[in-house]
């Protein structure tokens, strides 16, 4: 009866997690779209719907609700469910739209999505072969051949996402880092650009003539016929063609080099405005959570080198492990077990919330950035097999993070994998990321004022 009952609560946990999945594809990702296909909405709402089911698992996990078998249970289904999407419906479906937007292999799409799923397999199982990710005991089809895969791709797509934002984000919070625009930078730039516009409009002006001088002339209709007037049009030209050519040019070269700056133009409003802003309350407390997190950033960079140098990986959660070394010192009476589950709970929570958050607005921002009315399914696609990776490797990394009694039932379920690799290679791949970010970002700043200052 207590399993009907807990599974009861599951199922309609999966429900709500399903309709706001659903609710955030049609408010957020297709709003601007009209839906084509109900079959990529419903693998990306359940694909969340299962990925949020885990962090709530989690959660039990540490608060003790469920029965313990009814837990592991459902922990099982939902990995099993979750692998099953990510490794075998979201490749194939992915190549069954790229194949379906391609005229020639429109009437034999399924055998050509069958060969790329094909494709796709044989490269995520050679993935395995580089990484000590798995115990040799285990069989070709194991759960733990799976996961350990997806493991390897969703904690290196965790690992690039944290180290670009833990220096993106004080560089983005921080006034320091604004770099001074005034109006007259703002109405130089916009008369270079009318200009230029200007410029687009004469030359199109020119053609248009030249075109009407040909049409009167009889240059457009006296085009001869048939093979031999194929060749003949394209090893002679009219008079006025070479011209137009040339004209045609230049209006391209105009048109890209407006779009520029009408680009640069919008970025001088944004700063402007950023540098009003930061004047602000809100602003000025922004501000300082920049340069908390550039201490933040810093340390992690430095914890995450001593990891790599010393080949080392923590044994005991964060939090319990900062309770004892502060109890010690302080020489109190406490509780550490009772505190350090409760402080775990809170730590976890805060974790799994903004890590659905953040990847949420970072999945809207990257689908509103490269998406088209044609390649929109497959975008959808590929950002629920990114989510889903993302949210199982969240699991293998938080596990860490909580206390030994907690993990025993993931640690089961999960097998017997190299935890320690996923560990360090985070810290591998964030440490890269980091680096890159700040040097990118250096650059970035550095080149913004000369690209302004141009003539």
């Amino acid at each position: 009866m207590s399993f009907l009952i807990d599974s009861s609560i599951m199922i309609t946990s999966q429900i709500l997690f399903f309709g706001f999945g659903w609710l955030f594809f049609m408010r957020q990702l297709f709003k601007d779209y009209e839906v084509r296909q109900y079959v990529v909405q419903v693998i990306f709402s359940v694909t969340f719907a299962f990925s949020c089911t885990m962090f709530e698992l989690i959660i039990f996990e540490i608060l003790g609700v469920l029965n313990s078998s009814s837990r592991y249970f459902h922990w099982k289904m939902n990995l099993c469910v979750i692998l099953l999407i990510l490794v075998f419906m979201v490749p194939f479906y992915i190549g069954y739209f790229i194949v379906s937007n391609i005229q020639l292999l429109h009437k034999q799409r399924l055998l050509f999505s069958c060969l790329l799923w094909l494709t796709f397999m044989y490269f995520f199982w050679k993935l395995g072969d580089p990484f000590p990710i798995l115990s040799p005991k285990h069989g070709i089809l194991s759960i733990e051949q799976l996961i350990s895969r997806v493991g390897v791709i969703g904690v290196t797509l965790m690992a690039l996402l944290s180290g670009f934002g833990a220096v993106n984000c004080p560089y983005t919070y921080m006034s320091y880092f604004l770099r001074n625009v005034t109006d007259t930078d703002i109405l130089a730039l916009e008369r270079r650009l009318l200009q230029t516009m200007d410029m687009i409009i004469s030359k199109k002006k020119r053609m248009a003539m030249t075109r009407r001088t040909m049409f009167q002339k009889g240059e457009v209709h006296n085009k001869p016929s048939g093979f031999w007037g194929m060749i003949k049009s394209v090893t002679t030209s009219a008079p006025g063609s070479e011209n137009l050519t040339l004209i045609q040019q230049e209006v391209d070269a105009l048109e890209e080099l407006s779009r520029q700056l009408f680009l640069e133009t919008a970025d001088l409003y944004a700063t402007k405005e950023r540098i009003e802003y930061s004047k602000t309350f809100k602003g000025k407390y922004f501000n300082f959570l920049g340069y908390f997190f550039s201490i933040y950033c810093v340390w992690k960079i430095f914890m995450a080198t001593i990891n790599i140098v010393f080949d080392r990986v923590g044994k005991t959660d964060p939090v319990t492990r900062g309770i004892e070394i502060t109890v010690n010192y302080l020489g109190i009476q406490f509780d550490v077990k009772f505190w350090s589950q409760h402080i775990s709970f809170i730590l976890v929570g805060i974790i799994i919330v903004t890590s659905i958050r953040g990847l949420l607005i970072t999945l809207t921002k990257f689908f509103y950035a490269i998406s088209s009315s044609k390649s929109s399914n497959v975008i959808v696609l590929l950002l629920a097999q990114i989510m889903g990776m993302y949210f199982v490797s969240s699991v293998l990394l938080i596990r860490m993070s909580m206390p030994l009694e907690y993990r025993t039932i993931i640690t089961e379920v999960l097998g017997e994998l190299q935890f320690n690799f996923y560990h360090r290679w985070f810290d591998v791949i964030f440490l890269v990321s980091a680096l890159s970010s700040i040097l990118f970002l250096y650059l970035a700043h550095k080149q913004a004022p000369e690209k302004h200052m141009a003539p």
